[in-house]
């Protein structure tokens, strides 16, 4: 769904839409010849997309890493950092790996974790929701592709906590 906000038109992903959008993914990647070992999700927006290809695709080893690019909207870093802690793929040389965000934007994120994993997996390839026109990656598993600002169930509501407050 699409929709003017303050102006500018947005994409709007609602949890029905995410639903569909995430069993298509998994759908795209279980009908070609790539089946991955393990699934790295970019957190935080490809945290939920992660796990819902996890269970999709009956994959249970799981792994998470921190990048940071983006501070706010339209906003990001020079280039995309890799937070603490950091990830260890161990183990992992005969491994096939899907890389899973929520959206290849500029597609720097999802270049610094392909250059991350590049001599400690046997294969990667990417899973997002979104990409867009100007993505320096092609990712092989995409949903839908817009040249939109995303406004993703997860992410659109204010948080319920404000930033850097006490959690006691």
């Amino acid at each position: 769904m699409t929709e003017a906000v303050t102006g500018h038109e947005r994409e709007i992903l609602t949890w029905t839409d995410y639903g569909t959008g995430v069993r298509d993914l998994a759908r795209q990647i279980a009908d070609d010849s790539f089946k991955p070992d393990v699934i790295l999700g970019i957190a935080r927006g490809g945290l939920i997309p992660a796990g819902s290809l996890g269970y999709a695709l009956s994959i249970k080893n799981c792994y998470l890493i921190n990048v940071e690019y983006y501070t706010d909207v339209d906003e990001r870093l020079d280039v995309p950092v890799i937070l603490p802690p950091y990830l260890e793929l161990v183990d992992l040389k005969h491994a096939n790996i899907l890389i899973v965000d929520d959206v290849a934007d500029t597609g720097h994120t999802l270049q610094k974790v392909y250059e991350f994993v590049a001599d400690k997996v046997a294969s990667a390839r990417a899973a997002v929701l979104y990409e867009k026109p100007q993505s320096v990656i092609s990712c092989e598993y995409v949903w839908r592709r817009t040249n939109l600002w995303i406004n993703f169930p997860w992410s659109s509501e204010p948080p319920i906590v404000a930033p850097g407050a006490s959690h006691h």
